[in-house]
Parts: C-alpha cells; structure tokens; sequence
C-alpha cells in the first residue's frame, strides 16, 4: 500500500452527471475518509471541500489532464485505492484518460471501485485495515 499504516491515499473521481452521487457518498462516509489523504479532480474536489470538513488534495480537472495525474500516482504505487463515479452512457472527450487510468489500476493492483455499492466495499475495507471500523 502507498500509505503508512493506518492512513491511505484515496482518489475520488466523479463526472460531471455523477458529481453530486458522490458528494452524497463521501458526507455518508465522511468519518471513514476522515484520516484519510484524498485526492481529487479539480471540481470533484471543489465540490466536496465545499460540501464537507474533509481536506482534498485537487489535481487538473479530469478533462485537462487530473485523470491522467492520478493515473500517474496509481502506476507509481501512491495510490491505494480510486473511487471513480463515472458516467458509463456519456461520451467524453478524455476516455482515453479514462481507460488508462482503469487499465493502470488494472496492471498494478489498485482497487477501482465505479459505483456507490462496490466504493462501499472498498472504502469499509479500507476502513478495517486502518483499525477506523
């Protein structure tokens, strides 16, 4: 894992038609994440500094590279785990950030989680490797 021993570093990536599904999760897990290091797309993380207590780090907007800059952190090993609320019927003009950074998680090992259900698996297990839960 990317973090020291109870912390974890966790991307949170929503598009735009997903953005407010995932500010709902994270106030629904804002405990959890709490100790947490999170990082974020540009607007996914404005939306949840605004929207919580919790501190994100804010990387590019998704379209202008943010993408790509955690896919970079996922490949590197500084990434433990990516919650990526996407819109799975929408064109955008960056899938090919988009299926790299699914393909990078792939290679290494990173757990991808792309909907509310399987970003609840991932962040409770998180959570009990942390000693949070």
């Amino acid at each position: 894992m990317a973090s020291p021993a109870g912390r974890r570093a966790i991307a949170l990536i929503a598009h735009d038609g997903k953005k407010a599904a995932m500010v709902s999760f994270v106030k629904d897990f804002e405990a959890q994440l709490q100790p947490h290091r999170l990082i974020t797309t540009g607007t996914t993380g404005k939306l949840i500094a605004e929207s919580t207590s919790l501190r994100v780090e804010r990387k590019l907007s998704g379209p202008l590279g943010g993408d790509a800059q955690i896919a970079a952190l996922a490949a590197t090993g500084k990434i433990d785990a990516v919650i990526f609320f996407r819109d799975p019927l929408g064109m955008h003009p960056h899938d090919p950030d988009i299926s790299m950074l699914m393909r990078i998680c792939d290679v290494h090992n990173v757990p991808l989680a792309t909907n509310p259900a399987t970003a609840t698996a991932v962040i409770t297990q998180l959570s009990r490797e942390a000693g949070i839960l």
